[in-house]
């Protein structure tokens, strides 16, 4: 609301800020909330599902506010989200205060302190799980993710593919801008339609998510329950390639002497890959650390939305500068150098686990352990 009511650019930006710290709060607990529900060896679908939503509100938003931004302006666009966010907001709250705690050592503390009250004293929660002091707490919230980027080379490669992508996700909004209202001369609401090719794309992804579940779910069984984190990457040695191809065709279909439909089908190849890289890394991240899935998710996070605000600053400038091909080139070059990434983790990935002082700890895990991340130092962290 207040960004809609916004006076100037300062106002905007300052307010934008906080509407950006506030949303947050669903990028670092989502994969700690999903492991606290799910069996370990069942958490895929629900991520596929959540992380379908994630990827495709941006592109289907562009497309429908195309209709609001053209005919009623800027500011009834803000008005419409205060209309959407404010109803997810309460569908959340609902859920939040039917379904309760989902944190397995915050329920356990709840028990043990009912027992407590009834006089049963010889429950005791282990050491581990007892409530810490704001310092300490915020000491291992705020400077484990950073840990992690520094030393996990699997968060760095997770890290290096989400900021990536996302940071073209966010670029793209410029770049359609340019190659379908500037080059085939769309109108906002032409260009918003154009978004429909990535969001189709990233739609396609859950479903072929369903065999490569299906194929992390048969290696599981082969290896006796244990713990098989390089099975995730199956489908992501198949995006990896797809998604610099998927740039390099895009960008030598944006000339106007060719029809529009070619750019935004080969968006949708890159809307797919753009999911499923994602979804692999989520995947990949949340099956290796597990009890510390959260801080390794907030590492990947925090690059993911530095990125997504580093590169629309330069998107313009980028394309315009080299041309819509050679930029779109560039883009692809660098993606490029990316491929050997799932290749990397399906074959070596057990190594870098287990030579990892927090990823070992679940190394031939048979998934029965907790779900949620308990934030403590234990014998994992020195």
């Amino acid at each position: 609301m207040a960004t809609a009511l916004a006076p100037s650019v300062g106002v905007f930006l300052v307010f934008r800020i906080i509407s950006g710290y506030f949303a947050s709060v669903t990028i670092a607990n989502f994969g700690g909330t999903i492991a606290d529900l799910y069996h370990a060896h069942d958490t895929g679908p629900a991520m596929s599902l959540f992380l379908w939503a994630a990827t495709c509100g941006s592109p289907s938003g562009f497309f429908l506010l195309s209709f609001v931004a053209q005919t009623h302006g800027w500011r009834t666009v803000f008005w419409a989200l205060l209309g959407m966010n404010g109803s997810l907001w309460a569908i959340m709250s609902i859920t939040l205060i039917i379904c309760g705690e989902t944190r397995h050592s915050i329920l356990l503390a709840q028990r043990v302190e009912r027992e407590h009250a009834q006089g049963n004293t010889s429950i005791e929660l282990p050491h581990e799980m007892q409530k810490r002091g704001p310092r300490e707490l915020f000491g291992v919230a705020l400077t484990r993710p950073f840990r992690f980027l520094c030393t996990e080379l699997v968060i760095q490669f997770a890290a290096l593919y989400n900021g990536y992508l996302y940071g073209l996700s966010f670029l793209f909004n410029t770049a359609f801008g340019l190659v379908f209202g500037v080059g085939h001369g769309f109108d906002t609401i032409g260009v918003g339609l154009c978004f429909l090719g990535i969001a189709t794309g990233i739609s396609i992804g859950p479903v072929t998510n369903i065999w490569q579940e299906r194929y992390y779910q048969r290696k599981v069984h082969e290896a006796e329950g244990k713990n098989v984190p390089e099975a995730r990457v199956q489908m992501g040695k198949l995006a990896a390639c797809t998604f610099p191809l998927s740039l390099l065709l895009f960008a030598w279909t944006t000339s106007p002497t060719l029809p529009a439909i070619l750019p935004v089908l080969f968006s949708a190849l890159w809307g797919w890959s753009f999911y499923t890289l994602i979804l692999m890394s989520f995947t990949y991240t949340e099956d290796s650390y597990k009890t510390y899935s959260a801080s390794a998710l907030a590492g990947i996070g925090l690059i993911r939305n530095l990125a997504g605000a580093a590169f629309p600053l330069f998107a313009r400038q980028l394309f315009v500068s080299l041309g819509y091909q050679w930029a779109g080139t560039v883009l692809a070059a660098a993606a490029l150098l990316m491929v050997p990434i799932p290749f990397v983790l399906g074959r070596y990935g057990w190594r870098l686990r287990k030579a990892s002082r927090w990823a070992s700890a679940h190394v031939d895990d048979d998934g029965e352990g907790e779900g949620a991340e308990v934030e403590s130092e234990g014998a994992v962290e020195a």
